[in-house]
């Protein structure tokens, strides 16, 4: 494992280097909890400077208006770009991201920074990105390379890394898997995923602040449900049919996280809502900051849904995960990640084996594929060490063997 010098050493240092500009986009309350402890970095790194542009849902009073969470941290907003479309249909998502590039136009236009650093897969990101193309902005992508095949985040992951001139990967895999789709090996940097820095440097509420922030007592039962529309599916919602049966009948508390701004986004809502109001020990969260977030996980006993967090983030509690249907096939998985089909019983058993005594003493000594808390000093240090915008801009094609491969 690599070893990081003290800050303040590290430090007088880069204060030699000319100072590069990053901006960064955060659209969601999802990847601003693993942007944060980049963004924290960023500013303290004499080196670099940051603007922060805040787009989508952030800005939402549906989605809970999330921006405030941004300037409670004490972030400086650079630019506020409202884009999300208050439709629950595709045509909205496609509006949505015409909508982000013409607010993206004038604001890059103007800022032109040294990098654009994007993360993830979200359909909104495919704004910043064409636009930093168009303009000649380098674009550094964090968590690249990694796979959910029953979504268009899969697309879009996959698109935003052609697109992208440094690649910070969240596996070992995604870092293969970036190296086959022909960027060049000094581009590619393994560093985790950024969110598992919480783990290690944030002060994670107790019991007692995780209790007063979601307004109800805290039991040994504890289930979150996190679950997305599957948005390759013409119903986008068909699979949770068998999610809300099985959660209808277990006699869990229950913990239901509001899904992401994708088409069927609203009939999830208003299902869990409605599921919630018949049960006392049942809520449903329109926002959680991403340290109640991470406190509610290390309180839960059970976490079911198709969301990535379960994937990337259970595992280094670890907590018992059944990821359930078609939205996150492909990705890599830790031991605590169970697989169910969208269909009753796969959920039922799927549920009782996380629970069962023995499925939790075999996650003792597991590791957490996705990283080890240390993403946002390697994150950093790529972004220190990046050569100019020219340099970045022109990717040069690799050479195929025999039979097409790449050497």
């Amino acid at each position: 494992m690599k070893h990081y010098a003290p800050r303040a050493v590290r430090y007088q240092v880069l204060t030699l280097i000319p100072t590069k500009h990053i901006a960064v986009v955060t659209t969601s309350r999802a990847d601003y909890g693993h942007l944060y402890w980049p963004l924290r970095l960023i500013e303290e790194t004499p080196s670099l400077k940051l603007s922060l542009i805040v787009m989508a849902s952030h800005l939402s009073d549906e989605f809970g208006l999330t921006v405030q969470q941004i300037e409670d941290d004490g972030f400086d907003i650079a630019h506020r770009i409202p884009c999300l479309v208050d439709e629950d249909s595709d045509v909205a998502m496609a509006r949505t991201i015409g909508l982000g590039i013409d607010g993206l136009s004038t604001v890059l236009g103007e800022m032109r920074p040294d990098i654009l650093l994007l993360i993830a897969d979200r359909y909104e990101m495919l704004a910043p990105a064409s636009v930093a193309l168009a303009l000649r902005i380098p674009i550094a992508h964090i968590e690249g390379g990694d796979i959910s095949e029953g979504a268009v985040d899969d697309a879009v992951r996959n698109a935003l890394t052609k697109m992208s001139h440094l690649h910070l990967t969240p596996t070992e895999d995604a870092q293969r898997r970036v190296l086959a789709m022909g960027e060049e090996p000094w581009r590619v940097t393994w560093s985790g995923a950024p969110s598992l820095d919480h783990l290690r440097r944030s002060e994670i509420p107790d019991t007692a602040s995780l209790e007063q922030a979601l307004g109800m007592p805290v039991s040994d039962d504890l289930c979150v449900i996190a679950y997305h529309p599957v948005t390759l599916h013409n119903d986008t919602t068909q699979e949770a049919d068998a999610l809300f049966d099985v959660m209808h009948r277990l006699d869990r508390s229950q913990v239901w996280c509001f899904p992401n701004a994708d088409v069927g986004y609203s009939e999830l809502v208003s299902r869990s809502l409605a599921l919630c109001e018949q049960r006392q020990n049942a809520r449903v969260y329109t926002n959680l900051d991403h340290l109640t977030y991470w406190s509610l996980l290390q309180h839960a006993s059970l976490m079911v849904g198709n969301s990535s967090s379960g994937i990337m983030e259970t595992p280094s509690i670890p907590l018992p995960c059944v990821d359930m249907g078609d939205r996150q096939r492909g990705r890599t998985r830790a031991s605590n990640i169970l697989h169910a089909d969208a269909e009753i019983q796969s959920i039922r058993s799927a549920v009782e084996q996380a629970s069962s005594a023995t499925f939790r003493a075999t996650l003792e000594k597991m590791t957490n594929p996705y990283g080890d808390g240390h993403a946002s000093e390697r994150i950093i240090e790529v972004l220190i060490e990046a050569p100019d915008r020219q340099t970045l801009l022109r990717k040069q094609a690799q050479t195929l063997g025999p039979g097409g491969f790449l050497l």
